[in-house]
């Protein structure tokens, strides 16, 4: 599958999962030919064609594709500029992270080992204006290393070393979070001991060739 192949192939699934509305959420890519290709503003990701696709260099110049640029290029961009492991990036506004990010929380409590090896911590970055600069400044503290996060009362952001991984980052993102809150529906969901978690580090790359920075961890 082509390039944007792949990337309309996200689209459609971040829609049909229910992680976006109406015309929300923007998906990115970094192309073979360092370019980036992104969906352009005002529509539905379900309804997404390679049309409606935008190519732009790294300056921000329109180099192909007709429609109107998304205002929140710019988190892309950032994500891009601050991080050579990043290929692609997820926006979208799924329920249940979502509402995690209403209440000021990220996920940063290890429940889960599957989401300490793919995500780590899921970090909470605090409300910015979107389409001002003030938005992908809000990654700051956690854009060298995190791949997930939780945009305060905006919805959620993934990256990923190409557009499936991100893509598979959010659907795990959405999945954990949906869980500990129906856990936390029946009780208090109980955590991995730092032990647990630290052997589960250790053995990860050796394991499952998975290598996470500390500091997304612990």
């Amino acid at each position: 599958m082509s390039e944007i192949g792949k990337l309309v192939s996200v689209c459609h699934k971040v829609y049909e999962k229910g992680f976006v509305a109406a015309s929300d959420g923007n998906v990115s890519l970094i192309t073979s030919n360092s370019t980036i290709l992104i969906t352009r503003s005002g529509i539905s990701k379900g309804e997404i064609t390679e049309k409606d696709i935008l190519e732009f260099d790294f300056n921000g110049q329109h180099l192909k594709g007709e429609g109107r640029i998304t205002t929140e290029f710019k988190l892309h961009l950032y994500a891009y500029s601050k991080r050579k492991d990043v290929n692609a990036v997820v926006h979208c506004h799924p329920v249940y992270a979502t509402a995690f990010s209403l209440l000021g929380e990220g996920l940063t409590k290890h429940y889960f080992p599957e989401v300490i090896l793919t995500l780590g911590k899921v970090h909470f970055c605090k409300y910015a204006t979107p389409s001002t600069n003030d938005l992908p400044l809000s990654l700051d503290p956690y854009i060298d290393y995190g791949w997930a996060f939780l945009l305060q009362n905006h919805g959620a952001l993934t990256l990923g070393k190409n557009v499936e991984d991100a893509y598979y980052k959010m659907e795990k993102l959405e999945h954990a979070a949906e869980t500990i809150y129906k856990a936390k529906q029946l009780g208090v969901p109980k955590e991995l001991s730092q032990e647990d978690v630290k052997r589960l580090v250790e053995l990860s790359e050796e394991t499952y060739g998975i290598t996470q920075d500390p500091k997304n961890v612990f």
